[in-house]
């Protein structure tokens, strides 16, 4: 699965961040960024968990690219 990230919708409270910090990091201007491409299958319940948590709805899961 992928992880996107709406940053426009994105307010960077860092909830996500906190469920999910081997994916998603806030930089020191508190813009979110990903640091996997893809959501390996061990983390995919924690990623669920970050998107439905999000208070903007920035975040969403696709299907990875194959």
């Amino acid at each position: 699965m992928r992880l996107i990230i709406d940053v426009i919708a994105c307010e960077a409270n860092g909830a996500c961040t906190r469920i999910l910090p081997e994916a998603l990091e806030l930089d020191d201007e508190d813009q979110l960024h990903l640091r996997l491409a893809v959501i390996p299958p061990e983390l995919e319940d924690k990623a669920k968990r970050a998107v439905r948590l999000c208070p903007r709805q920035a975040l969403r899961l696709e299907p990875a690219k194959t």
